[in-house]
């Protein structure tokens, strides 16, 4: 099933329409109350996408800009620069032994990993930096909410082609730069369930224990437990490796909300490497001077907004985060309320 995430959704209304972000904003919250509870955001925006007149999906297959690549669909084609190769690894599943590479290729419109599987992955022995590749029959899937091209054995990847040409590039790190870009200051009582995005400042007033769990050393996915061992969704049986999770609830004096951090954020977070992180998995009492040195900390974050369906309760996603400098931000609220003194007409007295 093809699938546009609420960013895609807002990013296509507002390329075909012109609407500005704060009038289409509006008009998914009124389409949410007019159907409480029984859409989800995604969901309202595609009515308004509708009512609109607006097609969000040109094309299902064939030759797509890396922009207009969506989770779900097959038989895609694209031409991109390579942007880095990543190392091959070898898996095992279902007592069978595998390998996958996988390269990240850009175009003027975005950025995406390339995924080969088996013998697909010897494809990328002499590939480099700098060089075009074409991919033609390639399957979309969606992982850590980034798409990927993957390569199964009726694909094929062409490396510097006849006549195909990338000029200008969108360098890897565009689509977090892009996130961060469009994330607006926020405090945490504003946050709503319209909201994709955000930036938000605050205190970390809680800090829970760090949160292990098996993954599979060929996808990254989930792996579950399956008899004595571990086993993924789309590798069977694997030798499970392990990624983590960290929830804390930060303060901004308006609102006190969880903010989940994933793995490079959590290293970032702690100033940890990963395997420093990893250690607490045999030694979690550890752990506890860290939790303890997080409280207090006054952190930046930009981050993306997640309504828990369990606990009925918006929580904060971590996308990037640092440490927040008091200065900035005086000044920050210093040239604010310049801004809006500027803007108030001048006394007669």
């Amino acid at each position: 099933m093809i699938r546009l995430s609420y960013d895609e959704i807002l990013a296509r209304i507002k390329e075909k329409s012109g609407i500005g972000e704060a009038e289409l904003a509006g008009k998914v919250e009124a389409k949410m109350s007019q159907l409480a509870g029984l859409i989800s955001k995604e969901g309202a925006a595609h009515i308004v996408a509708s009512e609109l007149g607006i097609k969000l999906i040109d094309q299902l297959s064939g030759r797509l800009q890396v922009k207009n690549i969506l989770a779900g669909m097959r038989d895609v084609e694209t031409v991109g620069k390579v942007l880095q190769v990543f190392e091959e690894r070898q898996f095992s599943s279902n007592n069978r032994e595998g390998k996958v590479a996988s390269l990240q290729i850009a175009d003027e419109t975005g950025s995406i990993r390339v995924v080969l599987w088996n013998e697909q992955a010897d494809n990328v022995k002499g590939i480099g930096v700098g060089d075009v590749v074409k991919v033609k029959s390639a399957y979309v899937k969606e992982r850590n909410d980034l798409k990927e091209l993957h390569l199964n054995d009726r694909s094929t990847i062409l490396v510097n082609p006849p006549g195909e040409t990338v000029d200008a590039v969108i360098p890897k790190t565009a689509a977090a730069a892009a996130v961060v870009q469009k994330a607006v200051r926020k405090k945490l009582s504003d946050i709503g369930e319209a909201d994709s995005v955000a930036e938000v400042l605050g205190t970390v007033v809680q800090v829970f224990d760090i949160k292990f769990f098996e993954t599979c050393p060929a996808c990254g996915k989930r792996a579950r437990q399956a008899g004595s061992g571990f086993a993924c969704s789309d590798h069977g049986e694997v030798k499970a490796g392990y990624s983590y999770v960290l929830n804390t609830v930060i303060d901004d004096g308006t609102e006190t909300m969880r903010l989940v951090l994933f793995r490079r954020m959590v290293d970032k977070l702690i100033n940890k490497t990963e395997q420093d992180v990893l250690s607490f998995r045999l030694q979690p009492d550890s752990f506890q001077q860290v939790k303890n040195d997080l409280l207090g900390n006054f952190i930046k974050a930009t981050v993306r907004v997640n309504k828990n369906e369990l606990f009925d309760r918006l929580e904060l996603i971590a996308q990037e985060i640092q440490e927040a400098s008091p200065d900035e931000e005086i000044a920050r609220l210093n040239d604010e309320l310049a801004a809006v003194e500027k803007s108030q007409p001048q006394s007669l007295n």
